[in-house]
């Protein structure tokens, strides 16, 4: 796939400070808090991804930035603007991708893309979009004849023609296959590089791990945790060095040269576990003392916390739960 730059000339223009900016936000409906004092800064040309539980607040947060709802607490800064206040500022600068699409039902998908692109003073080519997101074929079929993952795609298309410096995307990839996911984790990729901040919002944590630069968990309106998918996963674990070599290692001998608070067990007759913070120092040092006793220490691998055992830990429960 060609870059969205040098294919359709999407650039994202550099801003003073952050894309987007939310501090202490809150959002009530009656007697319930939907959005507690949350805080997120989206950098330009940074992907951040909000994960959450059902019922979190990520839709009414995503909506409150994007400027369809008011905050009654907080402030939010979008491009240096108030998304409410300056609303017809914003509005032209932005792409908001809908999960439930926002097409009219009767119109043919290209005739829908065409007509966001004469939105736009200076739009992409549709006939370009049409192309890298799969839907050449499809765009004399009317939306509602479309697979849910062509309906996606032809949202993601409105949200792009217009040039956006901040796309938000709700879902982006839901009811698509595997090779449409990556075409569109593709073009998501190329608008990072080209300058484009992205909101995105995903029950997938593949996607999440995959796409975002920076994560933020929230549940019941509240941050509970933020950073890269890195930093997530390591914050706070334990990792397991699992190896294979002969049976019966005196592994009393190992834990000796290994720091402090670090354990050794055969879990199995010639499979061993070191259980401990698994640095490149750790793993040399093993390796290090099974050359030492003449061993060869086969099928060594770190086993990690995945992005969703993070997620289950902090929350209690799963993404659609």
């Amino acid at each position: 796939m060609s870059s969205p730059s040098s294919a359709a000339g999407v650039t994202g223009a550099a801003a003073a400070g952050p894309a987007l900016s939310v501090k202490g936000l809150v959002k009530r409906y009656g007697d319930t808090t939907a959005v507690g004092g949350l805080d997120l800064e989206l950098q330009t040309g940074e992907i951040l991804a909000i994960l959450g539980p059902n019922g979190a607040g990520k839709t009414t947060t995503v909506e409150i930035c994007e400027g369809f709802q008011s905050p009654d607490e907080g402030e939010v800064t979008l491009l240096g603007l108030d998304p409410i206040a300056d609303n017809e500022k914003v509005r032209s600068r932005i792409g908001v991708m809908l999960q439930g699409g926002g097409a009219y039902p009767g119109a043919r998908a290209g005739e829908m893309l065409r007509l966001c692109a004469a939105y736009s003073a200076d739009p992409i080519d549709p006939d370009w979009l049409l192309e890298n997101l799969g839907l050449v074929e499809a765009q004399r079929t009317s939306y509602r004849r479309l697979s849910g993952g062509q309906q996606q795609r032809l949202a993601l298309a409105c949200a792009l023609v217009g040039r956006p410096e901040v796309v938000f995307l709700d879902e982006p990839t839901a009811g698509m296959d595997a090779h449409a996911r990556i075409m569109v984790w593709e073009l998501i990729d190329r608008l990072r590089a080209d300058g484009v901040s992205v909101l995105l919002t995903t029950h997938l944590m593949d996607e999440a791990e995959e796409l975002a630069d920076q994560l933020i968990i929230i549940d019941h309106g509240v941050e509970v945790a933020k950073g890269t998918p890195a930093e997530l996963t390591s914050r706070g674990a334990e990792n397991e060095l699992r190896f294979h070599a002969p049976r019966g290692l005196d592994l009393t001998l190992l834990e000796t040269v290994l720091p402090e608070g670090y354990s050794c067990s055969e879990f199995s007759p010639g499979g061993y576990l070191v259980r401990g913070q698994v640095t490149p120092q750790v793993l040399a040092t093993v390796t290090g003392w099974c050359a030492k006793i003449n061993v060869l220490a086969t099928d060594l691998r770190v086993e990690t916390r995945s992005l969703e055992d993070v997620f289950l830990e902090l929350t209690g429960r799963g993404m659609r739960g």
